[in-house]
């Protein structure tokens, strides 16, 4: 059977088989020509709200515990923000009570107009930062201290796997503590940010915007940025697990 390598395949071939391309020297256009199994698309990946809730008022064990945790939160309470997102922000995407980003998933493609996305900065999000972010805030700095100035993006790379790891890890650990059957990665965070809001009443319109999808140029041109107030009202509504008549433990 005649092996066929798209362009990515090829350098993986060059690097991984003939050893005459240092991958450092590649990346991010080389990736592993391996063939991966497809996860399911009919997995549910999003979490009840007496599950987020549970999650919410978890009491850590330990600091990597409440680490994890945090940054699952940040991504949710973040628009559904990527581990890698997180990883890349600056103090410079903070101005005032929103935080504004391009998501690093498609921050190299070839776009004329990127769109960025605009989060209001609740107040877990805010605490979070203050719990873990870098002191010093520069506009350069990096908010959470994950990746250093200095890194090569191969370095980033594996910096922001090892990022995504922990807190699956982690979170892991957590959902056995609560006997939680479902997973609780970073995804399951993006997965019920986006069905928590579609539950709220926000149109399909908002959450493409909020997730920074953009699929379809013709949805694209459709979209206006939302309003601020409006993403401040929807952050609102995020959180209706914060309340007396749930249980910490239960």
């Amino acid at each position: 059977m005649q092996l066929q390598l798209n362009g990515r395949a090829i350098f993986n071939y060059a690097i991984d088989r003939l050893k005459i391309i240092k991958r450092d020297k590649c990346y991010p256009l080389v990736v592993r020509y391996k063939y991966q199994i497809p996860t399911s698309k009919n997995t549910k990946k999003s979490l009840e709200m007496n599950i987020v809730g549970k999650l919410y008022y978890y009491e850590p064990r330990c600091e990597e515990e409440c680490k994890a945790r945090d940054f699952w939160f940040f991504c949710y309470f973040g628009n559904g923000m990527n581990p890698k997102d997180i990883a890349f922000l600056k103090y410079k995407n903070i101005d005032g009570e929103y935080m504004t980003f391009e998501r690093a998933k498609t921050e190299r493609i070839t776009r004329a107009d990127p769109k960025p996305i605009t989060v209001f900065i609740t107040e877990e999000m805010s605490t979070i930062i203050d719990t873990w972010g870098n002191k010093e805030r520069k506009p350069n700095n990096y908010i959470f201290p994950i990746l250093e100035p200095e890194m090569n993006p191969l370095d980033q790379h594996f910096t922001v796997k090892a990022f995504l790891k922990f807190i699956n890890h982690w979170m892991a650990k957590i959902k056995s503590v609560l006997r939680i059957e479902m997973k609780v990665r970073s995804l399951e965070a993006r997965h019920t940010f986006s069905t928590q809001l579609k539950r709220s009443g926000a149109s399909t319109e908002y959450i493409q915007e909020a997730l920074g999808h953009m699929d379809k140029k013709t949805t694209e041109n459709y979209l206006n940025n939302f309003e601020k107030e409006v993403k401040r009202e929807y952050a609102a509504k995020l959180a209706p697990f914060k309340s007396k008549s749930i249980s910490k433990t239960g």
